[in-house]
């Protein structure tokens, strides 16, 4: 059921009343936020979402019809927003990810112009994130210490470690 009260706040909005739009928005603000925490699992990206839903809220206040309640609509435009920035992310990654394996392919090509030995190790480094890379590198091809690598990378020992170990189970299952 649409409130006669807020369809009456939503026409001042329009009309250019902006303590109206302003509290239209701020009384679905955390509504819309708490949605977009359990739809997204990141704080963060929820937080970047909700506010690029205000503002599409704010510049599209005069699409809203009344058909449906203030909040349905607000929450059909940050669902949109949510799905537009995962796809766009997921290209991103896509394009990160060819980016890397031509990078791969021409340090690769340029090791083996130079005689140098290309072996099935360091292929399966190139597939590690570099999070994992860096921590496998310093402890058993360095020799450093999980505590010296914490101190060097700025995170705790115990994080160095479940890095470390985690690169190392995907390395096995690499080169099996």
């Amino acid at each position: 059921m649409i409130k006669a009260a807020e369809l009456e706040e939503v026409r001042r909005a329009v009309s250019g009343d902006d303590s109206a739009l302003a509290a239209l928005l701020q009384r679905h603000y955390t509504f819309v936020y708490k949605y977009l925490v359990k739809v997204a699992m990141d704080a963060n990206l929820a937080e970047e979402t909700v506010q690029d839903t205000m503002i599409r809220c704010m510049e599209n206040i005069h699409r809203y019809d009344g058909t449906s309640a203030f909040s349905s609509w607000m929450i059909t435009i940050a669902t949109r927003i949510y799905i537009d920035k995962t796809r766009r992310k997921k290209r991103e990654q896509n394009w990160l990810t060819l980016i890397r394996d031509q990078a791969v392919r021409r340090f690769r090509w340029q090791l083996e112009t130079r005689n140098e030995e290309w072996t099935d190790v360091m292929d399966a480094m190139t597939r590690l994130t570099p999070e994992h890379r860096v921590a496998v590198l310093l402890k058993h091809y360095y020799g450093y210490g999980y505590d010296e690598i914490g101190e060097m990378l700025s995170i705790p020992a115990g994080t160095v470690k479940s890095r470390t170990a985690y690169g190392l189970r995907q390395l096995r299952k690499e080169l099996e």
